[in-house]
């Protein structure tokens, strides 16, 4: 046999044994956030991330193979700490800590094989891998309350502006003849997830600048609390005005949809805008 072949194969048999012995200690981890993913709306885009952070690594695997290989102890002392903190995680049923411990473990192990320049190319890959671990829901809660009234209170006083006879007590609207009620769901923290996660993708692939990059990912958050007080306020309108209700049954999920897609049109132009200040605001 050739011994580069011969070489090639016995390569391609660690990788995959070491790939194989990753998933299998990690398995509770895999798991709780396939189970998280498959069971909320907020998370479903977990499913896409490995995928899509491999992707990325792909496109680079020109400039990677031309990196010269600098491993370095610092690796397995992370590896050693990551793992501590997913022994530790897995004995108190810590789901976040453990899911955590995947990204540092994956760290450690690229600083300890590879090195610390090869480690800073695939910061983001690594960064997209964050966002398929839910948010602890004691988090979760503490920043879907605040929201809701923060909502609630901005579509009541612009629904006042325009003429609608409207009260607030919280997060509850009253109207003369009906009462809304601005719910979790409608906080606007499940779309601000999902724009955050579309908007580091979208801006990664289509901006040259790590700036203007970042400035896209941060519009997320005001782009989702702007179309979900929209969202509120057409609710009102629509059932004041021409007593359609919007809130109830198929009517409300398409109206959710549009919504989204919405926010989806103001990323963009948010994109188009920056790419104005992007000399090589082309793909990589």
């Amino acid at each position: 046999m050739n011994p580069s072949k011969y070489s090639n194969h016995i390569s391609a048999f660690l990788l995959i044994l070491m790939v194989s012995t990753f998933i299998f200690a990690f398995y509770p981890a895999w798991k709780n956030l396939i189970l998280a993913w498959s069971s909320s709306d907020e998370y479903s885009h977990g499913f896409l991330m490995v995928p899509v952070a491999l992707y990325i690594v792909w496109r680079k695997k020109a400039k990677l193979v031309s990196m010269k290989i600098q491993p370095s102890n610092w690796g397995l002392a992370f590896i050693i700490f990551s793992l501590s903190c997913y022994l530790f995680a897995y004995f108190a049923e810590i789901s976040t800590l453990s899911s955590l411990s995947i990204v540092l473990v994956i760290i450690g192990t690229l600083l300890y094989l590879l090195g610390y320049p090869i480690l800073k190319e695939l910061f983001f890959p690594i960064f997209l891998l964050l966002f398929m671990i839910p948010i602890p829901a004691q988090i979760y809660s503490s920043l879907t309350v605040p929201l809701q009234l923060f909502v609630s209170k901005v579509s009541v006083a612009i629904a006042a502006l325009l003429g609608v006879p409207i009260y607030r007590e919280g997060n509850v609207l009253h109207l003369p003849d009906r009462t809304l009620q601005v719910v979790h769901a409608c906080s606007g923290l499940r779309s601000m997830i999902s724009l955050l996660t579309l908007s580091a993708v979208f801006g990664y692939l289509t901006l040259r600048s790590d700036a203007l990059r970042t400035v896209l990912f941060i519009s997320g958050i005001p782009v989702s609390i702007l179309v979900n007080i929209f969202r509120v306020l057409l609710l009102v309108i629509a059932f004041y005005y021409f007593r359609f209700d919007l809130t109830t049954g198929t009517v409300h999920t398409v109206f959710g949809m549009l919504i989204f897609v919405l926010a989806l049109i103001s990323l963009f132009a948010i994109k188009g805008a920056l790419s104005l200040w992007d000399k090589s605001a082309t793909p990589e």
